[in-house]
């Protein structure tokens, strides 16, 4: 039947439009799309039990968005630092794809532009733009030979979240929230926050949190980082909670009422994100009001509440750990330089540095890293070549880590080459953290499927991966 002539449908649509403009209640469940799971309709998985007993309960995904150099970071070459000025070989880079470098002749080694040292009893080596992260040196798992496929940021980032470069795919969050649910029942299974500093801030599309052909509602919903959390989450002046109950019973009755009819999942989903919408309006003040933490965590995150930091979000990521949102994205624009590197570096750094070591203190003081699944990195890296004073996208090989989840700390895996250009030692793929990813939440990654034009789509596709957890653990 076409409901777009169907009277009761029409009539359906028309009062949910006056409705969402006149009350917040009713904004605020549009603006969720479709990513509820409340009430007793309270989504608990399609993996039920997991595959094997988890290691992890959530995941914290750092996104360090522009491309980290990982030679100002934590891949030492002193050889670099040796050669630095002279002619890159050439049979390092021919037949290579380079970005914005590609064609030139006579390319020149750039050397370290920051100074290196050995941390911890594990000895990872760490540069000096680091003084907070290097304190929990031995609880990061250094991954330095990663490699992905695409060389430009926003098909990048599109591989790293979703495992493709190919549009509409689902992302690695949304999968995760489709096989597990979460344990939230008034918050999102899948929240994003953004920041942004220290160098070129690159767009982040929001399509790199949709679900794709996954039902919408495992989508990730950003909050924003100053103001409202969440657009409407406040009853508009003189809007009553009486009238908000009313509103909401009327329009799940319409919403049930159609969804007998059609069977749509998209209707169903929408009647459990009015249920998530009208938690939220509690849980989420609640969340975000981080003005009743004791000083000295704030002090620890060198977080402000309100600053919108990536400091203040990490304290937040903490919160929504407690809380059981299952995987938890925090975009830091700011790592793109094609300049400028020796500084902007030392600029970025400075920005999610203590935020990032307060984030594994406090879960560690709490009893709840062990829980969780922390990945830090970029979509890829840079260039050991100069780009005047700066570096250009690379993806033969970069450094990325992981913490939580039982994973030894102090260590590191993989290597590159002398000069930092190709992965030469146990190189690690997108796939493959995806498929660690997934192996520490407990689920076999050839078993998350989901029917999709024919076929039984994967977030790790047909590629090979491998799971890294018995070698890392």
């Amino acid at each position: 039947m076409n409901d777009l002539n169907n009277p009761l449908s029409s009539n359906r649509r028309q009062f949910i439009d006056q409705s969402v403009n006149g009350f917040g209640y009713a904004a605020l469940a549009g603006l969720l799309g479709s990513s509820a799971q409340a009430g007793d309709k309270h989504y608990k998985g399609i993996i039920r039990p997991t595959h094997k007993a988890p290691r992890a309960k959530c995941v914290i995904h750092l996104c360090m968005a522009g491309g980290p150099s990982h030679l100002e970071t934590f891949d030492y070459k002193p050889a670099m630092k040796k050669n630095d000025g002279k002619d890159m070989p050439e049979s390092f880079t021919k037949g290579k794809p380079i970005a914005q470098l590609q064609g030139r002749q006579k390319l020149k080694i750039l050397g370290p532009q920051h100074e290196f040292k050995q941390y911890g009893q594990g000895g990872n080596w760490m540069s000096n733009i680091f003084p907070h992260l290097s304190t929990v040196s031995d609880d990061l798992c250094v991954l330095k030979s990663v490699v992905t496929s695409q060389i430009n940021h926003d098909p990048a980032h599109t591989v790293f979240n979703t495992g493709t470069s190919l549009p509409s795919r689902p992302s690695m969050g949304s999968w995760v929230n489709y096989a597990l649910g979460s344990d939230a029942e008034d918050l999102p299974g899948y929240v994003v926050l953004t920041s942004e500093g220290g160098g070129q801030a690159q767009p982040i599309a929001s399509r790199q949190w949709s679900s794709g052909f996954l039902p919408s509602r495992f989508q990730g919903v950003s909050f924003n980082s100053v103001g409202d959390p969440v657009h409407y989450v406040k009853s508009p002046a003189g809007v009553s909670q009486s009238q908000q109950d009313k509103l909401y019973a009327a329009i799940n009755k319409i919403n049930t009422h159609s969804n007998q009819q059609f069977k749509d999942p998209e209707i169903e989903t929408r009647i459990a994100q009015y249920e998530l919408a009208a938690k939220m309006q509690m849980s989420v003040p609640e969340l975000t009001d981080t003005t009743q933490e004791p000083q000295n965590i704030l002090d620890l995150y060198g977080a402000k509440p309100g600053d919108g930091s990536f400091a203040s979000n990490c304290l937040l990521a903490r919160r929504l750990v407690e809380r059981g949102v299952r995987f938890i994205q925090l975009y830091h624009r700011g790592w793109d330089h094609h300049g400028g590197v020796k500084k902007g570096t030392e600029l970025a750094a400075n920005y999610v540095d203590q935020g990032c070591a307060a984030l594994i203190k406090d879960l560690k003081q709490r009893g709840l890293l062990d829980d969780v699944l922390i990945i830090w990195g970029g979509e890829f890296g840079r260039t050991p070549m100069a780009q005047g004073s700066g570096r250009d996208h690379h993806i033969q090989g970069y450094s990325m880590w992981m913490a939580g989840a039982g994973l030894k700390g102090g260590q590191s895996y993989g290597e590159t080459d002398e000069l930092g250009y190709a992965a030469v030692e146990n190189p690690v793929h997108v796939g493959d953290i995806h498929n660690t990813m997934l192996d520490l939440l407990g689920i076999d990654h050839l078993r998350l499927s989901y029917k999709f034009q024919g076929l039984d789509s994967r977030l790790t596709g047909v590629d090979q991966t491998r799971s890294l957890v018995d070698v890392l653990s």
